[in-house]
């Protein structure tokens, strides 16, 4: 077995290095009992009971929704689905409001029932609600976390969501 030195650039020594023909592998006999093994374990016919019970436990995925198909409401930023134009409510009489912040921003929102791709920052908070009996939360694009808008949520139990309407896409 030969042996080289080369520098070690970390410190001012050499190290040694063998050559790789020198080290001794296993040969592909030494593994041929194992490979017949496992090879008949993973070509062995699945008995037809036991494919029905695995077709039982596995869970169907959902089906991927076309985001450019016009019956969603989406992020206008990443294209990500939201919900769905039949999830739209009126809320004290209306759909649409507009607000100003106490910042001085305007805001026209929408409400909508359900929001399935927001998620949530920080806590309910009372404090300058725009919907009597409301607490609200910030709510963001699950996908980019843009602003999206918030999510009111009441004492009895009551939610809905106030989209941004210039931050998302309508059909």
């Amino acid at each position: 077995m030969e042996i080289s030195w080369i520098p070690d650039f970390r410190s001012s020594h050499t190290v040694p290095v063998m050559e790789l023909t020198d080290l001794l592998l296993p040969s592909l006999d030494d593994w041929r009992g194992f490979d017949t093994i496992s090879t008949h374990l993973f070509r062995r016919p699945i008995d037809e009971e036991i494919s029905e019970d695995l077709a039982r436990l596995v869970k169907d995925e959902p089906e991927e929704k076309d985001p450019d198909c016009e019956e969603y409401v989406l992020c206008r930023q990443c294209r990500h689905i939201l919900t769905t134009p039949a999830e739209r409510i009126n809320v004290q009489g209306a759909h649409r409001h507009t607000f100003i912040n106490p910042q001085g921003f305007v805001y026209e929102i929408g409400c909508f029932r359900t929001v399935t791709g927001c998620g949530y920052a920080g806590p309910a908070t009372k404090e300058w609600s725009w919907f009597v009996g409301y607490r609200w939360r910030i709510a963001v694009c699950n996908r980019c976390l843009v602003h999206l808008g918030w999510i009111y949520l009441s004492n009895g139990n009551s939610v809905f969501y106030g989209l941004i309407l210039s931050r998302i896409i309508e059909p």
